[in-house]
């Protein structure tokens, strides 16, 4: 996936302060803390009710700390990360339905590769990201998913 896909979806310059244009960058800027905003732009990619986008949220960072993270302002390195993580597959589901809709109805669907939970419930983990993208590139090339 390309990086300006994965910043785009994180909320861009807006987000990040700066421009962000190699995985370097990205992983530079993840290790000084993305604006907690970010969390919310990946949330809000996938889901437009707002009880949906915070339990994506606390999955990815949990509530309690989270309340602490929009008082600070900055996610810690290693949420911003899996923030990032999230919104590489999101970046990826829309490369490979080339539609938006398509790729949120996709990621919210149970799917039975993931014992009927949706694709954006497994990809939170380092592990169920990877096993989402597999199965995103066997759809990007015609295999059966």
């Amino acid at each position: 996936m390309q990086v300006q896909e994965i910043v785009n979806v994180m909320g861009g310059r807006a987000t990040f302060g700066r421009t962000v244009a190699t995985p370097m960058d990205l992983q530079r800027r993840i290790g000084e803390g993305v604006a907690v905003d970010a969390l919310d732009r990946v949330a809000r990619h996938v889901y437009a009710d707002p009880a949906a986008r915070r339990i994506l949220m606390n999955r990815i960072v949990p509530e309690g700390t989270l309340k602490r993270r929009l008082r600070e302002g900055r996610l810690t390195p290693a949420e911003g990360e899996r923030t990032a993580r999230v919104a590489n597959v999101i970046a990826h589901a829309e490369y490979v339905w080339r539609n938006v809709e398509d790729a949120r109805q996709w990621l919210t669907t149970p799917h039975p590769e993931f014992a009927d939970r949706a694709p954006i419930e497994v990809a939170v983990d380092e592990f169920g990201a990877r096993h989402v993208e597999d199965i995103l590139d066997a759809i990007l090339h015609g295999l059966p998913a």
